[in-house]
């Protein structure tokens, strides 16, 4: 016996995603439907071998179903969230809108499964932001055994985590820049993206830290721990899909990045590939379309006392959103609804 499954958003890259990923993993689905707005109504998204058309978020009747996954802007769950909790289909939430509600449960399968029986409070569970997610499932490991003081962080944040405008907009800027007339100037982001970088994600806050930034330093402490101290800095870079991560550890205790390594090659979700040779590492090319946080250039840190260096990359789309998902979903079906 396996779920009834909805898909809010399924005409996003991020729904689209999750699709691909349910059917990729076999998760035991007995009915899928496929949710959108009424612009996008009747488009034709893909599950597995199986074509399924939009149907109508705005009416539709979420009881009797079990799990919705939520691909949507903020405004849109909280719109329909709820309506979908109240109706008792469980609510795995993509969107930023209840990451930092203290009855909501903030889940990466890899750090904090047990966490999970908190969603019934209000029947969601909400998905990390990207860039936390790859990031603490590397941290996870380490601070279990020495146990984390401070991480400065500085990441590499692909278009896609924007969107589809964004993609779009990369590719027609760079086009752009070899056909004389064709220059496309920036609309989606504030500058251009083509052979650039951009040192700014989501709104400034009041203190010079972007969202995006905050939204690291405040997951982090709820997934893994609250005395953990996080810094960050978060570029947009002109990359299609995948995050890349420099991680700067300082450790309460010395950790040695021989033993460090040896951590991360048996921790779940992760690839170590650390070679000291050209090419011995992993980029974001190379991690699309992979569920693994794939961790490279690990070293000591010989300006602190007990520091370590690590490169962390990821496919934003699966672990940053989709995958991690999808995750939640086995584990809640494993732990709590025990079907399938």
């Amino acid at each position: 016996m396996g779920y009834k499954i909805v898909v809010v958003g399924a005409t996003g890259n991020v729904g689209r995603e999750m699709l691909n990923i349910l059917a990729e993993r076999q998760f035991p689905v007995d009915e899928i439907t496929a949710l959108a707005s009424r612009r996008s109504l009747g488009t034709e998204v893909s599950f597995g071998d199986t074509t399924l058309k939009t149907k109508d978020l705005d009416t539709f009747d979420f009881s009797g179903w079990d799990i919705a996954f939520f691909a949507v802007g903020s405004d849109a769950t909280k719109k329909y969230a709820p309506i979908a909790a109240k109706a008792g289909c469980v609510v795995i939430d993509n969107s930023s809108l209840y990451r930092y509600d203290p009855d909501v449960p903030l889940i990466v399968p890899e750090v904090n499964a047990a966490a999970i029986h908190g969603y019934a409070k209000k029947n969601i569970i909400a998905n990390p932001n990207c860039s936390t997610a790859q990031m603490v499932v590397a941290l996870k490991p380490l601070h279990d055994r020495a146990r984390i003081k401070r991480v400065v962080v500085s990441t590499y944040q692909s278009v896609s985590g924007t969107g589809k405008d964004a993609i779009d907009e990369l590719w027609n800027q760079t086009k752009g820049m070899y056909v004389p007339g064709q220059e496309v100037d920036p609309s989606v982001y504030t500058k251009q993206i083509a052979f650039n970088v951009i040192p700014h994600i989501d709104v400034f806050m009041e203190d010079g830290t972007t969202k995006e930034e905050w939204k690291m330093v405040a997951e982090t402490k709820k997934i893994i721990d609250t005395s953990i101290k996080v810094t960050a800095t978060c570029v947009r870079v002109p990359v299609f899909v995948g995050h890349a991560e420099a991680v700067n550890i300082e450790f309460e205790d010395f950790l040695d990045e021989d033993e460090a390594r040896d951590i991360l090659r048996e921790a779940p979700g992760i690839l170590v590939v650390d070679k000291r040779e050209d090419g011995g590492y992993v980029t974001p090319v190379e991690c699309v379309g992979d569920f693994a946080t794939f961790i490279s250039r690990i070293r000591q840190d010989s300006t602190i006392e007990n520091g370590l260096n690590l490169w962390c990359v990821s496919d934003n789309l699966r672990k940053g959103a989709a995958l991690n998902a999808v995750q939640i979903a086995e584990v809640l079906g494993r732990e709590v609804l025990k079907k399938g």
